[in-house]
């Protein structure tokens, strides 16, 4: 009786046979792309077909680099890689490396090899790498002087900064000579001396595209003191100029909104500012007038010319007390005065010699004052209210002989 394997024993052994033949461990397959799937892993699913069969395929996303065009449905493409066994399913399948058009597999192996070279020479390293100017005054444009690439940087140009000068190189782009004539593009307004320079053309297959991967093209884009944006077919499309240049444009509208600064866009941001700048300014000058004002008033309250108005007020009232004052002490005083006047016109002589009274003094003014103090014979003189009585004494009495003849005198006349 025969022997019984399983399933997997059986998967392994064909997986082994297929390890082992060398031409399915690299093989090339050519036809055409069908059931073409992108994974959000990164790998793509696809088969090639042709007229009598299918094959399955699969670029994991490690391989990627190994396309360098946007894979669809119905591309003729060459795929280069391993058939293998999946162990699992029992299915075999191609392990794609390399995929290129059909047609265009020799262009790209001297593309890759070309690309190799100039990196190790280190033509596309960053630090050779120029920056755009951020404002430029003159464009240079080498591409076609038809089509619409140059049309599509003049609108562009025209939208975003209508003072800027676009200066077109009409280049060939496209079949025999036409690496040569970018060059001399590149040449002649690298010494005209523009601001900037876009290189490009519309898309197109990688024949079509080739002169921008000439060595001689990469190495003007390389020598060129001008800074130089690369504008080379669709966003997928990538040529040896693109690693080259300063600066790649997946698009020439791209490049020429890369290159051109938006003026236009820069005045309504300006504008914005400048209200920004009037509505700050109209608030601030309202602040200050109204600190202005408070300032203002209080410096009139604190003003030296008002304190010296209130000081000469106050010294005004003051002297107004003082005068009230001084004339009520002196109406005091001459009331006081009139009251000692009057005192002392009751014990005048004077006064009394106007009453009658008389005032005596010895000859030497000796004042008498007593009878005692005059002998008789003795000359003595009077003071009366109009003149001066000289006379003698005859005889003197004192006060009660006088007062005793005097109530005698008046019993008589009782």
């Amino acid at each position: 009786m025969s022997s019984v394997y399983s399933v997997e024993q059986v998967n392994r052994y064909i997986k082994n046979m297929f390890t082992q033949d060398f031409m399915l461990s690299r093989i090339s397959v050519g036809g055409e792309v069908s059931n073409c799937k992108y994974h959000s892993s990164g790998h793509i699913y696809f088969s090639l077909k042709d007229g009598s069969g299918s094959l399955a395929c699969v670029m994991f996303a490690g391989q990627r680099k190994g396309l360098a065009f946007a894979m669809k449905n119905g591309d003729r493409v060459i795929v280069t890689g391993s058939v293998d066994v999946y162990e699992r399913d029992g299915k075999y399948q191609m392990y794609a490396r390399k995929i290129t058009l059909e047609g265009a597999g020799i262009l790209y192996e001297r593309f890759l090899a070309l690309k190799e070279e100039l990196e190790e020479m280190g033509m596309f390293a960053p630090e050779y790498k120029q920056p755009i100017p951020s404002f430029v005054q003159t464009v240079g444009v080498v591409t076609a002087p038809t089509g619409a690439v140059i049309q599509d940087i003049r609108n562009v140009t025209a939208r975003r900064n209508p003072y800027v000068q676009i200066i077109l190189y009409p280049a060939q782009v496209q079949g025999e000579g036409a690496a040569e004539s970018i060059v001399e593009g590149i040449e002649a307004l690298d010494q005209l001396g523009v601001d900037v320079i876009i290189v490009g053309r519309g898309g197109g297959s990688m024949e079509d595209l080739w002169a921008f991967n000439e060595e001689i093209v990469a190495r003007a884009i390389f020598n060129c003191s001008t800074p130089i944006i690369s504008a080379v077919g669709h966003e997928t499309d990538v040529t040896i100029a693109d690693y080259v240049a300063d600066l790649r444009a997946p698009t020439p509208s791209a490049a020429a909104e890369l290159a051109v600064f938006d003026y236009r866009g820069w005045q309504e941001l300006l504008a914005g500012y400048v209200r920004r700048l009037e509505l700050s300014m109209d608030s601030k000058l309202e602040m200050t007038r109204q600190r202005l004002t408070e300032k203002a008033a209080r410096l009139a309250y604190l003003s030296p010319e008002n304190q010296i108005r209130e000081k000469r007020m106050y010294l005004l009232r003051a002297e107004e007390k003082l005068t009230e004052r001084m004339e009520k002490k002196l109406q005091m005083e001459k009331t006081r005065l009139y009251l000692y006047a009057e005192r002392l016109r009751g014990v005048s002589p004077l006064e009394k010699l106007q009453q009658g009274l008389g005032y005596m003094e010895h000859e030497d003014g000796t004042r008498i004052s007593s009878v005692g103090q005059v002998r008789e014979g003795e000359r003595m003189k009077t003071y009366v209210k109009d003149g001066v009585i000289w006379s003698n004494v005859e005889k003197t009495e004192n006060s009660d002989a006088w007062n005793v003849s005097r109530g005698k005198e008046t019993d008589n006349c009782e």
